[in-house]
């Protein structure tokens, strides 16, 4: 089954409970989704710690399920904010070409 952003976001919003918070209340997802993006860490240092850094089958899917994760909440974030996913996307791989063309893909800041 092939499914597309912004079916991916309606669909993840079909699932959000916040327990009594207010709709477009974004603090839940904000801070799952920094929950959600140290468990991907975790999952990557416990394979370094644990396997010399080799990813195994298992070690993957347990990965995957983590993304997922922080997927629906870059989802839910962006739907408290009346975004689409899939603009969102696009403008970030907008400003990442137009940073390799100029030749400033490297180096930080926001506005290069």
């Amino acid at each position: 089954m092939s499914l597309g952003i912004n079916e991916y976001q309606e669909r993840a919003h079909e699932t959000a409970d916040y327990l009594g918070m207010n709709n477009g209340d974004y603090r839940y997802p904000v801070m799952g989704l920094a929950e959600e993006a140290g468990e991907v860490c975790g999952k990557f240092a416990k394979c370094v710690r644990d396997a010399n850094g080799i990813i195994d089958g298992e070690r993957k899917e347990a990965i995957k399920k983590e993304l997922g994760d922080v997927c629906w909440f870059v989802s839910e974030i962006a739907t408290t904010l009346d975004l689409k996913l899939e603009d969102v996307m696009q403008a970030n791989l907008d400003k990442l070409a137009s940073r390799k063309e100029r030749g400033v893909i490297h180096g930080d800041g926001d506005n290069r």
